[in-house]
């Protein structure tokens, strides 16, 4: 392979014979180059958006969500809490009551979903950095208070400032109601709103957290709960400890990672990834029409010097080896210089955010387009050029050699 390498390398970086080779053999190059850039960078930037969207979600939902296999509620004290909280990797573990409820302030209604935590929610889940409005606290000493989302909030006109009013929860009573008068039909529990949250729209539209003590008292519970909620230590193994819970509690329970307990939405990004993925392709591949016009003029260009090197010995796929090689490397240049140019842009955009979102005023979670680089990807687009341009040599190298070459080689 030496020789085609050397003849290919020499055809590439001489000066032809005609100045429209050199146009179109860099104009192949360039456009190689920019496809590849524009391919990581799409991804990179994708990247960007689903870690700004889990850390978000991180900030909501816990590691591991533990729900009763069969049934709504399930006793916390038959739950083997002392057998998981051995477990080195877990770091916290918490009971949750959750219910839709309708809400109530002032003269606004809306239905919600209220989330009864314990005190120590806000040191798990860090919450507390998402208040929009007030302060994130749920209780002190006796007095209750609730923080509903930046969603509900807007429905139901809250103002955690105003002191005079109360956000008042109605749930309906368990078993069957005796009347059907509203009072005897519902129970209800007032709090003081301290606060308002904006983690994700569907959050903030959907979710109030309560004091666990307050909705207990509310749903007529004693110690019974919805759901456990675990939280890891960094750096955990998700998979292997996953495993581990889901062996302590048995098969009554239902274990969810994070990414099960909103795999709707991943699965969208995912999706949108790959579609995007494909079509930045499809231009790459649109661009490398270049590169097979460029091969086609140059086999034509030198069908003299085939002739020349086929009195020296060259047979037919030696020449064909040395037009497959020209092509591998004008892909290689292309794709090489594509990814270290988009690797430049990734680092300035992800050192100094030169392209925003939006128009500065902080109406975005983010100020710039978030990026994400990963390796992976690098040698996914890598590997993708290098096939699109294998065939794009491959074509005209099949298609012309035996016709250029007809009258000069045996």
């Amino acid at each position: 392979m030496r020789l085609p390498l050397f003849f290919a390398k020499r055809y590439l970086l001489s000066k032809k014979s005609h100045n429209l080779i050199n146009v179109i053999s860099m104009i192949s190059v360039g456009g190689l180059s920019i496809g590849t850039m524009a391919l990581i960078v799409v991804l990179s930037v994708f990247n960007g958006f689903e870690e700004v969207i889990k850390s978000l979600y991180s900030t909501f939902n816990p590691d591991f969500q533990v729900t009763a296999l069969t049934g709504k509620t399930f006793h916390y004290s038959q739950f083997p809490t002392s057998r998981l909280a051995q477990l080195p990797e877990l770091a916290n573990i918490m009971e949750v009551v959750e219910e839709d409820a309708l809400l109530r302030y002032n003269d606004q209604q809306f239905i919600a979903r209220f989330k009864g935590v314990p005190k120590t929610f806000q040191e798990i889940s860090h919450v507390d950095s998402m208040m929009i409005d007030g302060t994130f606290i749920l209780e002190e000493v006796e007095t209750n208070f609730a923080v509903p989302g930046a969603g509900v909030a807007w429905h139901l006109d809250i103002n955690p400032n105003n002191p005079l009013h109360l956000l008042t929860i109605y749930v309906p009573k368990r078993g069957n109601a005796s009347t059907f008068q509203f009072n005897s039909a519902f129970n209800s529990g007032s709090l003081h709103p301290a606060g308002v949250f904006s983690v994700q729209q569907e959050f903030d539209e959907k979710y109030v957290f309560v004091p666990l003590r307050f909705a207990r008292k509310l749903m007529d519970y004693t110690d019974e709960v919805t759901s456990v909620e675990l939280m890891l230590k960094p750096g955990a193994n998700i998979e292997k400890s996953k495993e581990q819970v889901q062996t302590i509690v048995g098969n009554d329970y239902l274990v969810k990672n994070r990414f099960e307990q909103n795999e709707s939405l991943f699965k969208v990004l995912k999706s949108e990834k790959t579609i995007i993925y494909l079509i930045m392709v499809f231009i790459l591949l649109l661009s490398s029409f270049n590169m097979i016009g460029s091969l086609s003029i140059l086999m034509i260009e030198k069908n003299k010097d085939m002739a020349v090197l086929n009195s020296l010995g060259a047979n037919r796929k030696m020449i064909s080896r040395i037009f497959l090689a020209e092509g591998v490397l004008i892909t290689a240049a292309g794709s090489i210089a594509g990814l270290l140019l988009g690797y430049g842009i990734l680092l300035l955009q992800q050192e100094f955010g030169m392209l925003s979102l939006g128009n500065g005023e902080g109406s975005f979670i983010i100020d710039a387009y978030p990026v994400k680089m990963h390796l992976a990807d690098f040698f996914l687009v890598f590997l993708t050029v290098q096939c699109i341009g294998l065939f794009a040599t491959w074509y005209p190298v099949k298609l012309l050699t035996p016709k250029i070459t007809k009258s000069t080689l045996k």
